[in-house]
């Protein structure tokens, strides 16, 4: 197994892409936190993981509160003593215009949670990554390149982009320590992000849309999460990863 009794955290991990990862590393034999906004949620996928038989923490956590966050980070070191990996998946999207001026009404929010947020974890657990050589996943986004299909949600993907950029330095700061970051930037991914966060969307017609006319499900992203965490990956760092079915193409 690729984790054998590591400790990884994930954010988000209520649903969608955070509940495909943390159920993954549990499968490779990790122990697991589950962090997320639904504390109902984190419990069902607290069950699954410990279908795998490994050890498994859930608790309710809003990465954008310090408090909070700062909470998860030392209960996984009192209840594990270490920490190997930090997956930092939890987001929110809001609408918001220029033209309309809405932009402003949620964009503070949007940033708190998508970049604040993992700026956030990834300084709390930093000292304690240095310590096992361990190693960040963020989950970015294509649209934090590609402003035609993010235009709707311009707060969204600046906080993405600025996800890239944090990736990017993190990764060049923590080299020495023998720590590695990357992202990971889904395209279309059938999730209930939308849905949690009230939006009148789905994936239904996005297919026709990309190169491969299809939508990635969550576990693909999942699987590529825990390559970039595992040893396989050990020369990659700074690297934002795209898997968009090649919506950036079209």
């Amino acid at each position: 197994m690729l984790f054998e009794n590591k400790v990884v955290v994930v954010t988000g991990a209520g649903s969608g892409i955070g509940e495909a990862t943390v159920i993954h590393f549990a499968k490779e034999g990790a122990n697991v936190v589950i962090l997320d906004c639904n504390e109902a949620s984190a419990q069902k996928v607290a069950e699954k993981c410990k279908a795998f038989g490994k050890r498994v923490l859930f608790m309710k956590t809003d990465v954008s509160k310090d408090d909070e966050a700062k909470a998860a980070i030392e209960k996984t070191i009192e209840e594990f003593g270490r920490l190997d990996v930090l997956i930092n998946n939890a987001g929110i999207v809001r609408k918001g215009k220029l033209v309309n001026k809405t932009i402003m009404n949620t964009y503070d929010e949007v940033l708190n949670t998508n970049l604040r947020g993992v700026v956030l974890m990834t300084s709390l657990a930093t000292p304690h990554l240095i310590e096992t050589k361990g190693c960040i996943v963020n989950t970015s986004s294509i649209v934090s390149k590609d402003i035609k299909h993010g235009s709707a949600y311009p707060s969204y993907g600046v906080s993405k982009a600025g996800v890239d950029y944090f990736t990017r330095v993190a990764a060049f700061e923590l080299a020495e320590s023998g720590v590695r970051v990357n992202s990971v930037n889904p395209g279309p991914v059938y999730t209930n992000v939308y849905k949690n966060n009230n939006i009148d969307y789905t994936m239904d017609n996005v297919a026709d849309t990309v190169a491969l006319k299809r939508v990635s499900d969550p576990e693909e992203i999942a699987e590529l999460m825990v390559f970039l965490a595992s040893d396989k990956a050990k020369s990659v760092t700074g690297s934002c990863y795209e898997i968009d079915n090649g919506m950036s193409l079209s």
